[in-house]
C-alpha cells in the first residue's frame, strides 16, 4: 500500500505527512482540543509531535495514510486528515483524523477534500467500504459526515476516553461502494 500518495483538486490538495510538517501544523493545532472528542491530545508541541510520529509508524506499518491538507487559493497548509485502520483484507478503511484551522471552517474545503478521499478510496485502491468514527456528541462533524451521503450505522457505546476520563459513545457511519456512484452524483456533482 503505497503512503505517498498526493490528492489534489482546483481548491485542495493533500500531501503525505512528514516529521517535517510538526512545526507547520502547531499554530492549527493551538487553535482546536481534538481531545475534546477523541482520544488524540495534541496541546502542547512534544503531544503533536508524538500524534504525527504515531500516524507515520501506522503509515509504516501500512494501517494508515496520513495527509496534510494545503489550501491553495490562501496557499497554507490548514490541518490533517487520514486514511486509517485500513483493512486490505476485508477492504474496508476509516477517514478520519481530520482537524482544519478555524479558518477553514464552512468554506466547502472539508467537502471537497472528503470527496478526494472517497473517490480514492473506492475507485483507485478498490476498497468496499469507507467508515466515520464520531463522538456522539459532536454534532458539527456528525452533520458533515450526513453531507456526504454516509449512513448512521449505529452507536458503539462508550467505546473511547476522551478529555477528563469522559467515555464517549461513537457514531458509525458508512458508505458502500455500490452506494458510491449515486452518492457521487448527488453530492459532488460540482467537483466531477
Amino acid at each position: 500500500m503505497n503512503a505517498d500518495i498526493s490528492l489534489e483538486n482546483e481548491l485542495v490538495q493533500l500531501l503525505p505527512l512528514s516529521e517535517n510538517h510538526v512545526d507547520i501544523l502547531w499554530p492549527i493545532a493551538q487553535e482546536m482540543d481534538l481531545f475534546q472528542y477523541g482520544s488524540n491530545d495534541i496541546s502542547t508541541f512534544e503531544k503533536l509531535k508524538a500524534y504525527v510520529d504515531t500516524a507515520l509508524k501506522e503509515a509504516r506499518e501500512g494501517r494508515s495514510i496520513p495527509f496534510i491538507i494545503y489550501n491553495k487559493m490562501t496557499h497554507e497548509c490548514v490541518g490533517s486528515t487520514r486514511f486509517g485502520h485500513i483493512d486490505p483484507k476485508n477492504k474496508v478503511l476509516h477517514i478520519g483524523w481530520t482537524w482544519i484551522s478555524q479558518a477553514s471552517r464552512g468554506t466547502g474545503l472539508n467537502h471537497q477534500m472528503k470527496f478526494l478521499m472517497l473517490r480514492h478510496a473506492f475507485e483507485e485502491m478498490e476498497f468496499e467500504k469507507v467508515e466515520f468514527r464520531i463522538d456522539e456528541r459532536n454534532l458539527r462533524s456528525r452533520k458533515a459526515v450526513e453531507k456526504l451521503g454516509a449512513t448512521l450505522e449505529g452507536i458503539l457505546r462508550k467505546n473511547v476516553v476522551t478529555k477528563n476520563n469522559f467515555r464517549r459513545s461513537s457514531c458509525c457511519y458508512g458508505i458502500l461502494k455500490e452506494e458510491w456512484g449515486q452518492i457521487k452524483e448527488a453530492k459532488f456533482k460540482d467537483f466531477i
